[in-house]
């Protein structure tokens, strides 16, 4: 059990946090190291929060992997944490996004310059060219059957009303920019409703927030508070409708909670009681599914049939957001429909093919020299 000295340094470190003195934290943590207690998850948390803290201040690629063996500490000594897995699932996401590695090694390319695995992996790749440029074309010769199944997915394009929600469309251009919408879910499916996603925290609807400050925390105004509480003032009174397509804002019940869900309305519904409330920001206008056009509001529908269960998570097929591509006011949202297993769905079966003649031995040769590299010392 750890000392009132422990828990009393827990308490200041945290108020550093807040208040962006992150280094002091960790000061603060140092001198309570010793005492009674100390060696616990929740010391390891406020460590880890604290350098990366440290991180995002100075982009040092150390302190960010230091972060990352905090938090697994943390959750090694505390695994029902949830504050610790947030933070790491969160602190891992923004690594992602700045192409920063977890582990302390870059495996192919290391500050502007290939790594001993990274040359082996070149030769391997042209060779694998150089054989596909002669194998392919002779296979696909020889085929009867030269159709190639589809890749399931879908795209939605649509408007964002920067006039009309300027502070709404600000901070879903700056997550789709950074990439935090890419591989989240739409975790909660209506039939005729809408289609809800944009968690960049947690991926299940309990999460996310504002992509900058505006002002609020949790819907207080307030003057500083953690990146997690940051929420977006209301625009509600915009003269914006929740029609069929909409693009809207998901928030709680109380104002100015807005963070970084958002949500589609069904082909067909005209939830009137959500205006005034949530900020319509946006409008579906176009769109494909299986690679066959149709309207926005038409992708919206075919994703709103999918199967769901109690809690309307979807339970077969996951409509999950690839990337988000903008340019002025126009977006386009491209999405995958991946299942339950994990894979990539298409649009109709593949054909069996005959693997290409040669493949198994550069395969094979590659297996090989891949294992002696992993197995060198550097």
């Amino acid at each position: 059990m750890a000392s009132k000295t422990v828990e009393r340094g827990w308490a200041k470190a945290q108020q550093q946090i807040d208040a962006g003195e992150h280094e002091q934290a960790l000061e603060t943590l140092r001198a309570v190291w010793g005492e009674e207690g100390a060696d616990v998850g929740q010391t390891w948390r406020i460590a880890a929060e604290a350098k990366a803290g440290l991180a995002r201040e100075t982009n040092e690629k150390k302190l960010y992997r230091e972060s990352v063996k905090h938090y697994e500490a943390a959750l090694k000594l505390s695994p029902n944490d949830k504050l610790a897995r947030r933070g790491l699932n969160s602190l891992r996401s923004h690594m992602d996004g700045m192409g920063i590695r977890a582990g302390g090694r870059a495996v192919l390319w290391d500050d502007g310059a290939p790594t001993f695995v990274g040359v082996v992996s070149i030769v391997l790749v042209i060779g694998m060219v150089l054989i596909g440029l002669k194998v392919v074309p002779e296979y696909l010769a020889k085929s009867s059957d030269t159709s190639v199944a589809s890749e399931y997915n879908a795209t939605i394009e649509f408007t964002l009303f920067a006039d009309d929600a300027p502070y709404h469309v600000e901070s879903f251009k700056q997550h789709a920019q950074n990439g935090a919408y890419d591989g989240v879910v739409f975790h909660r499916i209506i039939d005729n409703f809408m289609i809800q996603g944009g968690d960049i925290q947690n991926g299940d609807g309990s999460g996310g927030w504002a992509a900058k400050f505006y002002g609020y925390c949790d819907g207080q105004m307030q003057e500083s508070c953690g990146q997690t509480q940051w929420t977006i003032p209301d625009e509600a009174d915009n003269g914006r409708g929740h029609v069929p397509g909409a693009l809207s804002m998901a928030k709680t019940s109380s104002p100015h909670t807005a963070g970084s869900q958002f949500f589609f309305v069904d082909k067909g519904s005209t939830p009137s009681h959500l205006d005034g409330v949530h900020t319509v920001f946006g409008q579906a206008t176009g769109g494909q599914w299986f690679n066959q056009s149709m309207s926005g509001t038409d992708v919206i529908d075919k994703i709103s049939e999918i199967a769901v269960n109690d809690q309307d998570y979807p339970t077969d097929l996951i409509p999950t957001i690839r990337s988000v591509t903008i340019e002025g006011n126009v977006a386009t949202m491209n999405i995958e429909m991946v299942d339950a297993s994990g894979m990539s769905s298409s649009a109709e079966s593949s054909p069996v093919e005959q693997p290409l003649p040669g493949f198994s031995l550069l395969a094979g040769m590659s297996v090989l020299v891949l294992a002696a590299v992993a197995s060198r010392r550097w």
